[in-house]
């Protein structure tokens, strides 16, 4: 049954990879920092994207193949802990049997505690970072290519108990591939299909104090495809915009969206080819606008060690490069921080346009990944009037919850994950749970004397 991720989310594996070292000077005190560095994935191997997933040889111990494109690996509580509140994410991707430019992505998953296993689509997930990778033959140096993401922010995300007491975080590394062509045009791929090798490293200096406050996330949406001619990909057929509307229960500071585009369609015309100004609004006012593209793609012309269209057999100018490309095989694609301030609680609405896309052929789509991150000044699961409080009771709860207070209760009011109201009553007792699914959600109860409390609970 589809698993929500509580609405209050204050925001890696005890293994021979995980370490400490010291080393790196304090600018202020000139003591060596303690870096601690975990290996999640280690040279896992992918495998035919499109083709049933492989079972045998299995995966590393602790890891889930859940398909040949996505690896998951749980973090200990011991592991969460070790971090400190700043973090650096690495990937290394080698190559095999791909020699094309494919999307890969790192993704949190959050799986209810104690599972061993999840199905994907059945719980809550953000994804951290994205990345492209280049045109490589495997047997040609150099073979493989690193990427660095700093995520400090999901630091909070690790050590914060509203999410650690209630579900485990689970890491994936998604790399899609496909070795058709390599089959033929590299030498030793014939009839092979493994595409690539993925390793995952988290860094963290541990001995800075986060100051940070109370961590509050709200997962908004998680690669959906945007686009102008397809009911799902846009509000409107013939315009690409999508509107994500969204409730905070509570005043948030510091606020962000944490924003993952990139532009794909590599027909004739195709939106992989067309620099698109995108823009970004918050509540109908404009708060980003931006381009996708580099200056530049030289840098990575070393790690396409397969020849190809995109970067030709000589270098290209900063110009021809920004005529044409939207990411560069071999590069990051930006995690764009988008900062908003204080919000205040209530009805919210993010949206995104890209006016200029056209879509030929309708081809092409444009992965959206989005969450909004913040402060709180008091814990949300603990927000009460001093006038009014109450308690629920049995919580978690199977079918049904009561509410207990001194006060004279008028209302009730549940929220999901997204801060979207799923269930009202005008009455107090008992709050009726059946029609919603199993997972976390937050009760708001409304008093005669016009105050109001919040609540978490947790429906099994």
């Amino acid at each position: 049954m589809k698993q929500t991720l509580l609405l209050l989310l204050g925001i890696i594996f005890c293994n021979a990879n995980a370490k400490s070292t010291s080393g790196l000077p304090d600018p202020l005190n000139s003591k060596p920092l303690t870096v601690y560095t975990l290996t999640v994935f280690d040279q896992v191997l992918f495998y035919d994207g499109y083709a049933a997933t492989v079972t045998a040889p299995p995966p590393p111990a602790d890891v889930i193949r859940h398909r040949n494109d996505l690896y998951a690996r749980k973090l200990t509580d011991e592991q969460l802990q070790a971090f400190g509140p700043q973090l650096i994410m690495n990937v290394t991707v080698k190559a095999s049997c791909d020699n094309y430019d494919r999307i890969g992505n790192v993704n949190l998953a959050f799986v209810p505690k104690g599972a061993t296993t999840y199905s994907p689509n059945d719980v809550q997930r953000i994804e951290l970072g994205r990345f492209i990778t280049p045109f490589m033959n495997k047997n040609v140096s150099p073979n493989q290519v690193p990427y660095t993401f700093n995520v400090s922010n999901a630091a909070r995300i690790f050590k914060d108990p509203s999410i650690t007491a209630i579900y485990d975080i689970w890491v994936e590394l998604e790399i899609f591939g496909v070795p058709y062509a390599a089959q033929t045009q590299i030498s030793g791929c014939a009839g092979r299909n493994d595409v690539f090798f993925g390793t995952l490293e988290f860094v963290s200096e541990t001995d800075i104090i986060d100051t940070d406050g109370i961590n509050y996330i709200l997962p908004l949406s998680f690669k959906k495809d945007l686009n102008n001619y397809s009911a799902s990909g846009t509000d409107v057929i013939g315009q690409t915009v999508r509107t994500i509307n969204f409730n905070l229960p509570t005043t948030v500071s510091d606020a962000s969206f944490y924003l993952i585009t990139s532009n794909h369609g590599a027909n004739a015309g195709g939106e992989e080819y067309n620099r698109r100004y995108h823009y970004i609004y918050l509540d109908n006012s404009q708060v980003s606008v931006y381009r996708p593209g580099s200056p530049t793609c030289e840098p990575f012309r070393m790690y396409n060690t397969q020849a190809n269209g995109i970067y030709g057999a000589t270098p290209r100018t900063n110009a021809e490069w920004q005529s044409f490309s939207n990411w560069c095989p071999g590069d990051v694609i930006p995690i764009r921080q988008i900062s908003l301030g204080n919000l205040a609680a209530g009805p919210h609405s993010f949206k995104i346009t890209v006016p200029d896309a056209q879509f030929v052929d309708q081809q092409g789509y444009i992965p959206v990944s989005l969450y909004f991150q913040g402060t709180l000044a008091t814990p949300l699961n603990t927000i009460e009037s001093s006038r009014n409080t109450f308690s629920l009771f049995p919580n978690p709860s199977n079918n049904e919850v009561n509410i207990q207070s001194d006060s004279e209760i008028t209302g009730t009011l549940i929220y999901n994950v997204l801060g979207q109201e799923i269930l009202r009553s005008n009455a107090g007792n008992p709050i009726i749970l059946n029609a919603i699914p199993n997972g976390v959600y937050m009760v708001k109860v409304l008093f005669a004397d016009g105050g109001t409390a919040t609540k978490q609970v947790i429906k099994n």
